[in-house]
C-alpha cells in the first residue's frame, strides 16, 4: 500500500456520483486525504529508521506512530528548526486531522467538492516536496515522531 493510494481513492470518491458528490463521499474523501498524510509519516519512520529486509522491525516502527502524539509533535517542528518542506507537511497534517475529525464526527459539518479537491492537490504537492527533502531531515523527523521525548 502506498500512502498516495489514499489520494487516488479520494479522487475516485469525488467522481463516483453523477452531479454533486454525496456528503458521505466528501467525508470519506476528506478522511482519505488525512490518511495519505498519516501513512506518509508511518512509511517515513519505518523506511528511515530500519534496515532493509527487517520486516518485523519495519512493521513495528510503522505502527509506532500515534495519531494524537504525531499531531502534537507536528505543531512543534517549526520552533525546532526543521526545514520548510517538513514544516509545511506537518502543518497540513494537523489541518487535515482537524478536518477529518469534523468530517467523521460532526453531523452538521458540510463539505464542498471544491474544498476537498483543494485539499487533495495540496496533499499531493506537500507529500512530493516532503519526499524530496534531504534524508537527514526526514530521518530526524521520523525519530522525533516515534521516540518518546521528555519536556524540560
Amino acid at each position: 500500500m502506498q500512502a498516495t493510494d489514499f489520494l487516488d481513492t479520494a479522487q475516485e470518491l469525488l467522481r463516483s456520483s453523477r452531479g454533486a458528490p454525496r456528503q458521505a463521499n466528501l467525508r470519506k474523501a476528506c478522511s482519505a486525504v488525512y490518511y495519505a498524510l498519516f501513512h506518509t509519516i508511518c512509511a517515513t519512520c519505518a523506511g528511515t529508521l530500519t534496515v532493509r529486509g527487517t520486516r518485523r522491525a519495519w512493521t513495528q516502527v510503522y505502527r509506532a506512530v500515534d495519531h494524537g502524539t504525531a499531531s502534537k509533535k507536528c505543531k512543534k517542528l517549526e520552533e525546532m528548526g526543521f526545514p520548510a518542506e517538513i514544516v509545511d507537511f506537518a502543518d497540513l497534517f494537523v489541518q487535515m486531522q482537524e478536518k477529518r475529525h469534523r468530517a467523521d464526527y460532526d453531523p452538521h459539518e458540510r463539505l464542498y467538492k471544491s474544498a476537498v479537491e483543494t485539499d487533495i492537490k495540496a496533499a499531493t504537492a506537500i507529500i512530493a516536496a516532503f519526499r524530496k527533502s534531504p534524508l537527514r531531515h526526514r530521518r530526524a523527523f521520523a525519530a522525533f515522531m516515534v521516540v518518546k521525548t521528555r519536556d524540560t
